[in-house]
């Protein structure tokens, strides 16, 4: 069985590291960050949405409404009965 032996000092503090974060063994730290860079690098692009930011954002208004307004709008005279007619 072949070993991995790698002397650079920040690829060292990495997986201490990563291995603290996680409770891990800094063996089994780097199996997990080697894994997850080939998984990310495996899955396909994101889709980029290319039609026009009007037509984007009338869709995400759709999806994400704002809420209804609660009483009456604040005007002048609601900011200035804050602070005693000022």
């Amino acid at each position: 069985m072949a070993s991995l032996y790698i002397k650079d000092q920040e690829a060292n503090a990495l997986a201490e590291r990563l291995a603290a974060e996680r409770g891990l063994t800094k063996t089994a730290a780097v199996k997990l960050a080697l894994r997850h860079e080939l998984e990310r690098r495996a899955a396909p692009p994101p889709v980029e949405d290319r039609r026009p930011l009007r037509e984007r954002m009338i869709d995400f208004w759709e999806r994400h409404p704002l809420p209804p307004t609660l009483g009456p709008p604040a005007d002048k005279a609601f900011f200035d009965s804050l602070s005693d007619d000022l």
